[in-house]
């Protein structure tokens, strides 16, 4: 069976000023979602899963989904404030999703074997999406999972402050901690977070760290259902609180539940968290056309 790829793209852009999932940054209308299947099929992904919001998703199927069409099978999950609550009540004042962990837990029904996570609004190139791949068809273990390491220097804005999922690993590389960090930012030295205080923490740069590019098997989803409620029942009344993908996979692999292989990228990587990023990502891509790792034209019959 050949992988799933399965697209977080249910976000709101709130720091962006827009639905990012959606805006072109390549020369033919292309977004950065375009760019992650093609090298998902190129990698020898065979089907794509989209989480969205309803309310986007004639939006989203008219600018981004419908291209797809004849080359890939698609289906979608939708990432509503009330799905997978259970009894919990959904608090009146929630407008932000609940994380990255409940987005992947969305697409539980639309996902049968092993799969891997991009986010919508990454680029993460081909070599990345390759590595994912292989060891996805050839995992051991049902508990078995992968993450690629980006070097954290080479992920952050110029325009804000970032979280990333930074990591710990041993000798054979193998996760033994991730930890979200929030505020990391750019320093004459490397680069800093800030802790829920304010208080900075130097960083050296070279750390790798989580862009969400995840490879899971189906055992995922079990975990992510206990932890979702027990973070519903720690947080759930917290106006803004989010149950992070690198928080439920610290928590696997520090408890001995799973293993986590690191598997370190040269891809570059580029994102779009602020509105000003989206000029140095159309740069990236023009320079990438140029290059000859793309064509003008993705989706040519």
């Amino acid at each position: 069976m050949k992988p799933t790829l399965l697209v977080l793209a249910a976000g709101l852009g709130t720091r962006y000023g827009g639905l990012k999932q959606i805006d072109a940054i390549g020369p033919c209308g292309q977004t950065i979602i375009d760019y992650s299947i093609y090298d998902g099929l190129r990698a020898g992904f065979g089907r794509v899963v989209f989480v969205i919001r309803h309310y986007f998703e004639e939006a989203f199927q008219a600018k981004v989904s419908s291209k797809f069409e004849g080359f890939v099978e698609a289906a979608y999950a939708y990432q509503e404030l009330d799905a997978g609550l259970g009894n919990f009540p959904l608090p009146p004042e929630r407008e932000k999703p609940w994380g990255t962990g409940h987005a992947i837990l969305v697409g539980r029904e639309a996902i049968q074997g092993p799969f891997a996570v991009v986010n919508a609004d990454d680029y993460y190139g081909r070599d990345s999406l390759q590595k994912i791949a292989g060891f996805l068809t050839g995992a051991d273990g049902p508990n078995d999972y992968a993450m690629v390491g980006y070097t954290l220097k080479n992920t952050l804005s110029e325009y804000g402050t970032v979280a990333r999922g930074v990591t710990e690993c041993d000798e054979q590389m193998f996760l033994k901690r991730v930890i979200e960090r929030k505020k990391i930012e750019k320093t004459a030295t490397g680069a800093r977070y800030l802790d829920a205080d304010g208080t900075p923490h130097a960083l050296t740069g070279d750390e790798p760290v989580s862009m969400n590019l995840w490879g899971f098997g189906p055992s995922i989803f079990g975990f992510l259902e206990s932890q979702f409620a027990t973070f519903l029942a720690e947080h759930g009344q917290e106006k803004n609180s989010e149950l992070y993908i690198p928080f439920v996979v610290d928590q696997l692999v520090t408890r001995g539940k799973a293993t986590v292989k690191v598997l370190p990228t040269d891809d570059p990587w580029f994102g779009v968290t602020y509105r000003a990023d989206k000029s140095i990502a159309t740069a990236c891509i023009r320079k990438l056309i140029d290059e000859g790792v793309y064509p003008e034209r993705l989706w040519e019959r």
